[in-house]
């Protein structure tokens, strides 16, 4: 296998209306999410998408620097400019989970989703996600989803060793990453008009409740260094994961709001 990723490539593996339309490639770039945010104000349009073969500045969530080695992973951005109220928009982070887990899937493995947005493979994370939003007043300026997915990584650090794997690691061989990215894209497209046909995950809630790896499994939630345990039932319409206390009642989590661990692993 060769795995030939450039913007031709991608180009022909991108079969959508508009998600992934146009395709920016760069062999190396700071952040594809500052990138498409200064594509945005220029005008890019929506759906575009940004692609890197290396980013030198790419962060993870809460602010933690995320980097791997050059052409071993799918490091990409796609630019939004939604209609609905910024308060939906945390939401869309879920989507492009459930649209790269799918996309995984599709490719032949197992994958899951840990809430809200890691995918994983064998109970690790192969997949991460970061959405930012930016409002003109009380309106959505631009969301952008980027998306990081380990691909042809050989090994992580001994620290990350048992929290993260790749395509790679998992089958054994390297893997073609430009028709990966045209899945993501293809199952991206499908879901976002959904959400913005039903307002909410209505019509993907119980597609993304199926592959929860959560679901049924006790959790801890860590807020400001507090743990709390419960048991995972699912998601709400809106995203929020559903958690049942020890007494039987329930309670939700919003995204973003608390750490979610299982008791005695990643997952």
């Amino acid at each position: 296998m060769t795995d030939i990723y450039n913007k031709e490539t991608i180009e022909k593996q991108i079969r959508t209306k508009w998600a992934g339309k146009p395709v920016h490639f760069a062999d190396t770039v700071d952040s594809t999410n500052l990138w498409a945010q200064r594509l945005a104000d220029e005008g890019a349009a929506h759906g575009t998408l940004c692609v890197a073969g290396y980013q030198s500045a790419g962060k993870g969530s809460r602010g933690r620097s995320w980097q791997v080695e050059k052409d071993s992973s799918i490091t990409m951005s796609l630019l939004l400019r939604p209609s609905f109220d910024p308060e939906d928009a945390s939401t869309l982070t879920l989507v492009m989970g459930l649209s790269v887990a799918r996309a995984v899937r599709e490719a032949g493995f197992d994958a899951q989703i840990k809430w809200p947005n890691d995918v994983v493979v064998s109970g690790k994370k192969i997949c991460g996600i970061l959405t930012q939003m930016r409002l003109d007043g009380n309106r959505i300026r631009d969301v952008v989803a980027g998306t990081g997915i380990n691909v042809n990584v050989r090994s992580f650090p001994p620290e990350l060793e048992d929290k993260a794997t790749s395509i790679l690691i998992e089958s054994g061989r390297p893997y073609d990453r430009a028709p990966l990215v045209g899945r993501v894209m293809a199952w991206f497209e499908g879901f976002y008009e959904d959400y913005e046909a039903f307002g909410d995950l209505s019509a993907m809630k119980e597609a993304y409740e199926e592959i929860l790896v959560n679901r049924d499994k006790r959790v801890l939630l860590l807020e400001n260094g507090n743990g709390t345990e419960g048991t995972a039932r699912g998601i709400t319409r809106s995203g929020e994961l559903i958690v049942e206390q020890d007494d039987g009642t329930m309670f939700t989590v919003r995204a973003g709001e608390v750490s979610v661990r299982g008791l005695y692993s990643y997952v």
